[in-house]
């Protein structure tokens, strides 16, 4: 058979329409074989996320658990697993993939999902056939309609996102909030963890996540205090976490806003943050004129405001220390503390390392 030959795919079904939920089902088996590969990260660029986040998201409605609808696992092995290289045919809006409106970023996300993990993969249904299916998790994206981008997803993966026995819970929206994809994986697997928590080494998070921190104080300072940040802000469980030697305990716990102890739902966040910055203004004594860099920041580069709550939590943290009232600092000595904690903490950061500039201005 020749696997680059588009007529050797039978097409079972199209799904075209949209769907945009306020949260989605990730099922365990999916997470496990497709974003993390032998217990470790896959390094799926945030993108590439959004299209598995759309993916899920169209295909909610023929989601099922089989012990609950025992008779649906029969007619969607019936419909698609009684033939090799069986698919369905779906579409997503380019702009649900860049918001942006870059063509770059959707080719190179498609680009990714067809590459990514591309081969020959065989399932057994329950009467003991064998189907095999050539391909990634997406297979020959096509530009046959302007603004969408068409696909193929093979049988074997639409059997780990629709069939979902165990699955759990996350926010549809997190893709678009959280600009790092290594914080969304995190959040999926933090999803998975038992409510009691887990303790977990050092060694192992470094290598489950694509990390090299030395120590574990390294990691929770750099890595999961910003993790935490966006998740308090962005989702709907969060975590709470400490360290002994090389040891690492997290807890999930759910998610809420610190200064109003109250979840922060997507359809808030504008309102969020002009809270926020009114808080600010009004608490350091902030003009617009020269808080004009800090506010557009705040307001339009997620990544910027997470570094600049981590930066504020820290100084007022030094405050209480230092027992000296957290109102005196005001105007521009405020801007530039924290500008200052940014600059302190980018410098640790892959990024810092190679463009020791690159850290926002927000003076």
């Amino acid at each position: 058979m020749n696997i680059n030959d588009k007529d050797s795919k039978i097409i079972k079904k199209s799904f075209e329409r949209e769907s945009s939920l306020d949260r989605i089902r990730l099922g365990n088996k999916f997470v496990d074989d497709f974003l993390f590969d032998d217990q470790q990260i896959s390094d799926i660029p945030i993108n590439a996320l959004r299209v598995i986040f759309n993916i899920i998201s169209i295909m909610s409605s023929e989601q099922f658990r089989p012990e609950d609808r025992p008779r649906q696992l029969n007619l969607f092995e019936d419909e698609y697993e009684t033939d090799n290289n069986v698919f369905v045919s779906m579409k997503i809006r380019n702009n649900k993939i860049s918001p942006s409106g870059s063509t770059k970023q959707v080719i190179d996300a498609y680009e990714f999902l067809a590459k990514f993990k591309m081969g020959w993969y065989k399932s057994q249904n329950s009467k003991g056939k064998e189907i095999r299916t050539f391909g990634g998790l997406i297979s020959t994206p096509t530009y046959d309609q302007r603004g969408y981008t068409s696909f193929l997803i093979s049988s074997y993966w639409l059997k780990r996102i629709v069939v979902i026995p165990e699955y759990n819970y996350i926010l549809y929206h997190l893709v678009y909030h959280v600009k790092s994809n290594k914080h969304i994986l995190f959040a999926i697997w933090l999803s998975k963890l038992p409510d009691k928590g887990i303790m977990i080494k050092l060694s192992t998070l470094n290598k489950k996540f694509g990390l090299n921190y030395k120590s574990s104080k390294e990691f929770c300072s750099k890595f999961l205090k910003l993790v935490k940040l966006n998740l308090d802000l962005y989702n709907n469980l969060s975590f709470q976490y400490k360290y002994q030697s090389d040891s690492i305990f997290l807890f999930p716990q759910k998610s809420k806003n610190s200064q109003n102890n109250i979840v922060i739902p997507k359809a808030e966040e504008s309102f969020f943050i002009t809270k926020r910055l009114r808080y600010f203004k009004k608490r350091h004594a902030l003009q617009d004129k020269s808080a004009q860099q800090f506010i557009y920041h705040y307001q339009n580069i997620s990544q910027t405001r997470i570094m600049i709550e981590v930066a504020y939590k820290e100084i007022k943290r030094e405050y209480r220390l230092r027992k000296t009232p957290f109102t005196e600092l005001q105007g521009i000595d405020f801007l530039n503390e924290i500008q200052n904690k940014i600059i302190l903490h980018y410098q640790w950061t892959k990024a810092g390392k190679i463009f020791p500039q690159g850290f926002p201005v927000i003076i």
